[in-house]
């Protein structure tokens, strides 16, 4: 049992810290382009500046958070107290608050979970931007966490490697779940 534990931990750090796809073209375009293609009342403005500051703002961040390392790497430095921040909930959050801080009219961001019901996998956290008005299965995975500090994008029924959930779903199912933890015990 001990020999297939350490297998499956040694399989996930080797997948999650893959080596980032290679860069073809103009990224920040291929984005905004991405973006755009959400729906035809998409504004090409909007969809250009949230391309623009996602791609300057993931930059910004891996300076702040000190990334030198691959994202498992990283998350043990900071969980040890000897990096700031950048776990993945960490990049969602930020990226998140950054662009909602554009206000914009026809683009609506969203948060989203993976593996909370996978107890062989760490949970995963990403923002999510779509058209104002749709769910995030309808939108682009914002994910600069997956390829520490490099970031990925995929319209989300395109990430095959995750399974993603509403946030607020995975949270409300784990408050259930704790809160059946708590009650006291009564026999019958």
């Amino acid at each position: 049992m001990i020999r297939i534990m350490a297998a499956m931990l040694a399989f996930a750090t080797l997948t999650a810290c893959a080596s980032p796809p290679p860069s073809t073209g103009d990224e920040v375009q291929r984005l905004a382009s991405e973006i755009l293609s959400l729906g035809p009342d998409v504004d090409p403005e909007e969809a250009n500046r949230a391309s623009r500051i996602a791609y300057s703002y993931t930059a910004q961040l891996v300076q702040e958070y000190e990334i030198t390392d691959p994202p498992l790497i990283h998350n043990a430095k900071v969980n040890k107290g000897l990096r700031p921040r950048g776990l993945c909930w960490h990049w969602a959050e930020d990226i998140e608050r950054r662009l909602k801080q554009e206000n914009f009219q026809t683009l609506e961001l969203h948060r989203a979970i993976a593996n909370a019901d996978n107890p062989f996998r760490i949970d995963h956290s990403t923002a999510i931007i779509s058209r104002r008005g749709e769910t995030l299965y309808d939108g682009v995975v914002l994910d600069p966490w997956r390829y520490g500090g490099v970031l990925f994008w995929s319209p989300l029924v395109e990430d095959t490697k995750y399974e993603w959930v509403p946030r607020d779903a995975v949270l409300q199912q784990r408050r259930v779940e704790q809160y059946g933890e708590l009650l006291p015990y009564v026999s019958e």
